[in-house]
């Protein structure tokens, strides 16, 4: 039996504990997930070079799943927008039973091979795209046949189980398997595997996204500040990129139309805002590279 199935016996009798022992024993199981995650990081790495690789060259990233491990990968598809200043088409969230399955349970849709490769076959999956496949059993096959599809086509493969040699693993060029051992509730694989997964996903997505140049520093310079806390955190990362005082950082945002890459190309190298908002869409709207361009 999959370990994430077994019954675990430090959990046994939690529906007896006190509400606040019971919570301790949840919390002391959480621990074991970074942890196991630590085990995994070469092969996290190998993952996170494939993908920078990939979308460098024009590619997309797609993550594939079902149930809660769909509903992850669709999570951290839309973070990357608003976070990283990038097109929401360069990373995807592809779920069993479609985009009605985040918010509405339709685990039916994971029994079946075929419609996970007609879904990767419908988007156009191509050998400079990445296919990450996400299921805590490993044996899901909506998934298994999404990542067969998108190997076949010359796609990289990279496969997010919380299982030891599993299909998917197996499906895969790149296997990551954080092994968290059985869930507080049993099976309950929105727990720990959930957590390690969500993990994962961080990582690839914020390390790939590091290495293409969306991020200076730690500093979220391709931010696009939507509303009132991201305008004001955009205020901050001008100040701290420009050496500008507060005033300063939030005149620039403006002649900038509050697009915080425009405004640090234009405060740094001294050119218009069409000079750089032209140089960003040649350099793919990497900062550091669109200053080259003006400086070169």
């Amino acid at each position: 039996m999959n370990t994430t199935e077994q019954i675990n016996p430090k959990t046994s009798e939690i529906d007896r504990l006190s509400t606040l022992d019971a919570l301790r024993t949840i919390n002391n199981e959480d621990k074991r997930v970074a942890e196991a995650v630590e085990e995994v990081l070469p092969a996290v790495a190998r993952a996170v070079d494939g993908i920078a690789e990939r979308l460098g060259r024009g590619g997309h990233l797609y993550y594939v799943g079902a149930g809660t491990s769909g509903r992850l990968g669709v999570l951290d598809a839309a973070e990357c927008p608003p976070t990283f200043g990038v097109s929401p088409e360069l990373v995807q969230g592809v779920i069993a039973g479609g985009y009605d399955a985040c918010h509405r349970a339709v685990e039916v849709s994971e029994d079946s091979r075929e419609a996970g490769a007609k879904d990767m076959q419908m988007r156009g999956i191509g050998a400079q795209d990445v296919v990450v496949g996400i299921a805590a059993s490993g044996r899901t096959p909506y998934t298994i046949g999404a990542v067969e599809y998108a190997r076949g086509v010359g796609a990289l493969t990279v496969g997010i189980t919380c299982n030891e040699n599993t299909e998917l693993a197996r499906a895969v060029e790149i296997p990551i398997e954080p092994i968290v051992g059985p869930e507080v509730i049993a099976g309950s694989t929105r727990l720990k595997a959930g957590t390690a997964q969500k993990l994962v996903l961080n990582m690839l997505s914020t390390m790939a996204m590091l290495r293409l140049g969306y991020v200076t520093g730690n500093r979220m310079t391709n931010l696009q500040p939507r509303n009132v806390k991201l305008r004001q955190r955009a205020i901050g990362i001008v100040m701290a990129e420009c050496d500008l005082d507060e005033s300063g950082a939030r005149a620039a945002l403006e002649a900038a139309n509050w697009d915080l890459r425009v405004a640090i190309v234009m405060r740094r190298v001294s050119v218009t805002r069409e000079d750089a908002e032209e140089a960003l869409r040649q350099s793919n709207f990497i900062i550091a590279s669109a200053i080259a361009l003006l400086t070169a």
